[in-house]
């Protein structure tokens, strides 16, 4: 008859040769639900990955409680993803651990779903946008940080210019004369004849950081179609032509050098009272070069 026994605990049970403490120990890519509110006020639940870490602060500790540590991030399938749900599994992470850590980190990465409306159609689609949320507990004082991509569209300047000089060339062989019919010189413009020159546009991306330290969050749709509108030419979704052509006006009232565009978004992370410090990149994937367009900047604390 076997005589049943206790499973052994080597984490609790035995004590490290190696008596140091470790700064973060955990598991990487778990896979997690992540609840978030969307603009028309409901909540969608997206497809996430968890990186969780506590550090290991008692020495002679041979390891970290991983299982409790995975029950504690299962948890967030209950709530919604927000500053308050994550200021408690933080809390949560380190107790699980039974006194052996004093500090924790988690770091999120999802992607965010949104409709988005045509820009004058009814037409519609969906587009997803990767985020990054990274929380940390470390000596009781927490901070936040958020990262962001989101695609745009980047005219040229120089090349809008050059391309006018053509058109403006253009017109004065068709028409050396004084004066111009307008109805002649609306039909040439609209003929194929017309289109002379068009500038180089190109699919950009802006890559965000900011650090949020312990202050409250904006709602992450929200600030993802704030800062769309501060660029002025988002990417698109399903269209119709005319759709397609306001999109060419927008991108000409817009036109953008990388540097264009650092600034306008740097202005507007200037004026979130909840950032305390940045990092962004600007990526201008060129149509005329091979190779790309970058502008960085950063602010410190």
């Amino acid at each position: 008859m076997s005589i049943s026994q206790p499973l052994p605990d080597v984490t609790s049970g035995q004590i490290s040769d190696r008596r140091y403490p470790l700064q973060w120990v955990g598991m990487e890519k778990i896979a997690v639900p992540v609840s978030l509110p969307t603009e028309e006020g409901n909540s969608q639940t997206l497809v996430g990955e968890a990186d969780v870490y506590v550090s290991l602060d008692k020495a002679e500790a041979k390891g970290i409680h991983m299982s409790r540590l995975h029950a504690v991030i299962n948890t967030l399938n209950d709530h919604e993803c927000s500053k308050a749900t994550l200021d408690k599994l933080l809390d949560n992470m380190i107790t699980s651990q039974q006194g052996i850590s004093k500090g924790a980190k988690i770091r999120l990465s999802f992607n965010v779903l949104l409709r988005k409306p045509a820009l004058l159609s009814p037409a519609s689609g969906f587009q997803s946008y990767p985020v990054v949320i990274t929380g940390e507990i470390n000596r009781h004082l927490r901070s936040y940080e958020m990262e962001l991509s989101i695609p745009y569209s980047s005219t040229c300047p120089c090349s809008a210019s050059l391309a006018r000089q053509l058109y403006s060339n253009a017109i004065d062989q068709a028409f050396p004369q004084d004066h111009i019919s307008k109805t002649e010189l609306l039909q040439w413009v609209q003929a194929e004849t017309g289109t002379v020159a068009t500038p180089h546009s190109q699919r950009s991306f802006a890559s965000i950081k900011m650090l949020l330290g312990d202050s409250s969050w904006p709602e992450v749709s929200s600030l993802i179609l704030h800062l769309e509108e501060v660029l002025g030419t988002a990417v698109q979704t399903a269209v119709k032509r005319v759709d397609e052509q306001e999109f060419a006006r927008r991108n000409a009232l817009n036109l953008m050098f990388c540097e264009d565009a650092a600034r306008k978004i740097k202005e507007s992370l200037e004026t979130m009272e909840f950032v305390q410090s940045y990092w962004l990149k600007v990526d201008h994937q060129e149509s005329l070069h091979a190779h790309n367009a970058v502008a960085i900047d950063q602010k410190y604390i």
